[in-house]
């Protein structure tokens, strides 16, 4: 019985890693041309919070180390693509903004991917998508868990 568990264990890992790799590598290819992944997703989250953060606050949202948002956002500053200013309560910290350029650089992104992702969909039907997301949702929340 142990060993049926350890094998479902390691298919369900192994499929959910398979597809990440293929998900990384398609969305690459799609993204406006410098913009990373990692770029991605910070311009979308500070989109969809429409707040800002503290780069340690999206390191731990976006579950990288304090080093990689900082190597991150140094090249989205460069980009025009954020803004980032002292926090005036705590001299000690940043906050960091989407600038209206990075909006748009999101904006932008998010119609290059979509039609990836909706192809995806709507091969797979609507239907089993949907049942897949409180899934994969439950999966990442006990992954978390355990950071």
């Amino acid at each position: 019985m142990n060993e049926d568990k350890n094998a479902l264990a390691i298919a369900l890992f192994t499929e959910v890693m398979a597809a990440d790799q293929l998900v990384r590598a398609r969305l690459s290819r799609v993204l406006p041309k410098g913009m990373e992944i990692s770029h991605f997703s910070v311009l979308n989250h500070l989109a969809w919070i429409a707040d800002e953060r503290t780069p340690a606050q999206l390191a731990e949202t976006l579950h990288v180390t304090r080093g990689a948002m900082t190597n991150t956002l140094g090249k989205l500053e460069w980009a025009g693509y954020v803004h980032i200013r002292p926090d005036w309560d705590d001299a000690r910290r940043k906050l960091v903004a989407i600038s209206p350029a990075g909006r748009q650089a999101r904006d932008y992104a998010v119609g290059t991917v979509t039609p990836v992702i909706t192809q995806m969909v709507d091969k797979m039907g609507a239907e089993q998508v949907r049942g897949a997301i409180p899934i994969l949702r439950e999966m990442r929340m006990l992954l978390g868990d355990e950071s």
